[in-house]
């Protein structure tokens, strides 16, 4: 059954078309697929291939390097549609890495950087799918990260711990995030940190990183590492941007990723809700359809008003975002999006499980995986209660609660 929430918002013709392709695409992948790859825990490789080749790990990168030349309008729409097309939160984020990656590099690398890799990003030929940030004793602290990068020459030496890092198994390079300046040692602790571009091929001829998957209950195909590093040398041709800066430079795109975020938010919301609603509709309890009870329906009517109005909330944070709106107006929204989506797309979820009874743990009614990504995304890629502080500090001018 369609539920009619992929048109509560309007859409331009660029819009359309990008969502035209990509259900074109994830129409040969149906919950069958998603079902055996959540079970096995294999990462839906076809399913990634066909994106790459046709262009899409390209929609950020400018058209001057072979990319689709985008921005967060057309990605909340790819990626909503790629989560609502029946592969969840985890689909979207199979691929994730592969567009928001490419940022970092488009804004701040050195002209012969981007002039290597972007065309081959655009092409689908090359793949930077991992983003290595959070460290076992920073969590959301990111500030408060201790993996070192010393200059040796024309080398930098980096050693330290990675955690949570996701798609490292299948991607060509990681985009690292390491202090080139002791915390200690830095006017403030967002200075002082720098972003590097490691080849992990390299990394790993070197014997210098090692990762440990681990073991988790929710996105099963995405698979997620702790990565140590030890005396792994990258060529100082591969900081992205400005030694000392880093922290700025993944600042930058952040509030349109978190508007993404919310997308694929609410495409695992809007999935779950239509299995829902086509369940209530064709189950006859009692002599008529379980979806005529109040109980049942005012639940999922309820998910349908929140998914609509966080809905609003993500395409006019894209749309804003598009007009340069400054930082601290575009972060309200994307914080509030984030906020408002993963909460939209739990409840969806949670009354999907309920609508569906027992059958609601029962995995061939994939109900439950749904859930199990909805709890996911009230702790990623930012906490509910960080989005919170955000907007209480920055869009109510509250005291900074950390």
């Amino acid at each position: 059954m369609d539920v009619p929430l992929r048109d509560s918002v309007p859409l331009s013709e660029r819009q359309r078309l990008v969502r035209e392709s990509i259900r074109d695409i994830c129409a040969d992948y149906d919950d069958a697929y998603w079902r055996e790859r959540a079970a096995t825990g294999e990462y839906p490789t076809d399913f990634v291939d066909d994106l790459a080749e046709a262009g899409w790990f390209g929609v950020l990168v400018p058209e001057a390097y072979g990319g689709a030349g985008m921005a967060t309008t057309e990605t909340v729409v790819m990626m909503e549609e790629i989560a609502a097309n029946g592969g969840g939160f985890a689909a979207a984020q199979a691929v994730h890495g592969a567009v928001y990656t490419s940022v970092p590099l488009v804004e701040y690398a050195s002209e012969s950087l981007k002039e290597e890799l972007l065309p081959a990003v655009a092409a689908g030929e090359t793949r930077i799918q991992a983003f290595g940030l959070t460290e076992p004793n920073a969590g959301s602290e990111s500030t408060a990260i201790e993996t070192r990068a010393r200059r040796e020459g024309d080398e930098y030496v980096v050693d330290g711990e990675k955690i949570w890092t996701s798609r490292v198994d299948e991607s060509d390079h990681l985009l690292l995030v390491a202090r080139t300046t002791p915390r200690e040692a830095v006017e403030k602790a967002t200075r002082g940190i720098s972003l590097f571009l490691v080849d992990l091929a390299d990394a790993r001829d070197q014997g210098a990183i090692e990762l440990d998957p681990i073991e988790k209950t929710a996105s099963e195909f995405v698979h997620s590492y702790s990565v140590h590093i030890d005396g792994l040398r990258v060529p100082a041709d591969r900081l992205v941007g400005e030694e000392g800066r880093g922290f700025y430079h993944v600042l930058d795109g952040l509030n349109e990723e978190r508007l993404v975020i919310a997308a694929e938010c609410l495409g695992l919301g809007e999935l779950a809700l239509e299995t829902a609603v086509e369940y209530a509709g064709e189950r006859e309890v009692f002599g008529g359809p379980i979806g005529r009870n109040q109980a049942v329906q005012h639940p999922l009517a309820e998910a349908y008003a929140r998914l609509r109005a966080a809905r609003g909330e993500t395409y006019r944070g894209a749309e804003a975002a598009a007009t340069g709106v400054d930082r601290e107006r575009l972060g309200a929204y994307a914080n509030a999006a984030k906020y408002l989506a993963a909460d939209a797309a739990f409840e969806a979820a949670d009354a999907a499980v309920q609508t569906h009874g027992g059958f609601g743990v029962a995995r061939e009614y994939d109900v439950e995986r749904y859930f199990r990504e909805a709890r996911l995304t009230r702790l990623v890629p930012v906490t509910q209660e960080l989005a919170l502080n955000f907007l209480g500090e920055n869009a109510l001018g509250l005291p900074r609660s950390y």
